[in-house]
């Protein structure tokens, strides 16, 4: 089964391989994602999140609760790098709620009976069995990969700056994150691979270390000086020095 749809501001793609999942699963993981879209998304003025920034709401929801608590978490954890409140823009949990979300629609397709699936978000990618390879765009040719990788039972997610500009910002400057070109993810879920891809990008270059120290994670990256750093165990595809063990170790190249 295949299914694609616009949904957040960009393509989300599902391949399930298993035989005979039903369809009314994936209309509720679609249904899950355009609710997402409506309550969270700080460009809609009637959404959850737009009323909580105006003082509309006292109580918010168990769901932007989580959201919220994992902003928090990566703020205290990046020294106020990653900030969702930076001043003068109003409250924006996108770089969460993104990956999380789409996780949750992971766990609704793996509650239904599938086993076999890639589900891409806008790049962003968590997949169910394997091994799945997948590419890594480069940071600046858009027709190349820089690399590849296979995943199975995992998550991926890239932040980088060739395809909305200097978007990510340092909370503790409040000026662009411009230390790195890109930065690569691997992690057991796509809510942390995507939410420390994006946290460690708005650190900068330190960032790269910083991620590579959470337990569970893998990290390739690109610096502004056009240096490679990854992870000993970044499971990159047919690659024999990729197959060593190390969290925290950073190869250089």
């Amino acid at each position: 089964m295949r299914r694609v749809e616009h949904v957040m501001g960009f393509p989300v793609s599902l391949r399930i391989d298993d035989e005979g999942f039903p369809q009314a699963a994936v209309d509720e993981l679609f249904t899950w994602l355009r609710e997402v879209d409506a309550r969270f998304s700080p460009f809609k003025p009637d959404s959850e999140v737009s009323r909580l920034d105006r003082g509309e709401l006292s109580d918010p929801s168990e769901d932007l609760t989580e959201v919220l608590d994992l902003c928090a978490h990566y703020r205290a954890a990046t020294g106020g790098a990653f900030d969702v409140r930076l001043p003068g823009r109003g409250l924006d949990p996108c770089a969460v709620v993104k990956g999380w979300s789409v996780q949750r629609g992971a766990e609704l397709l793996t509650a239904a009976g599938a086993r076999r699936f890639c589900l891409n978000a806008g790049g962003d990618v968590v997949v169910s069995g394997g091994p799945w390879r997948v590419g890594v765009r480069h940071p600046e040719h858009a027709d190349q990969l820089c690399t590849v990788l296979e995943l199975t039972d995992a998550a991926v997610a890239t932040s980088a700056r060739y395809e909305r500009g200097d978007h990510i910002l340092d909370g503790r400057t409040g000026r662009p994150a411009t230390g790195l070109l890109s930065l690569t993810v691997v992690a057991p879920t796509l809510t942390e691979a995507d939410s420390t891809a994006t946290a460690a990008f708005a650190m900068g270059a330190e960032g790269v270390e910083w991620a590579a120290g959470l337990k569970g994670c893998e990290v390739f990256a690109v610096d502004a000086e056009r240096r490679v750093l990854r992870t000993l165990g970044f499971p990159v595809a047919d690659d024999a020095a990729a197959t060593g063990r190390g969290r925290g170790a950073i190869m250089a190249s």
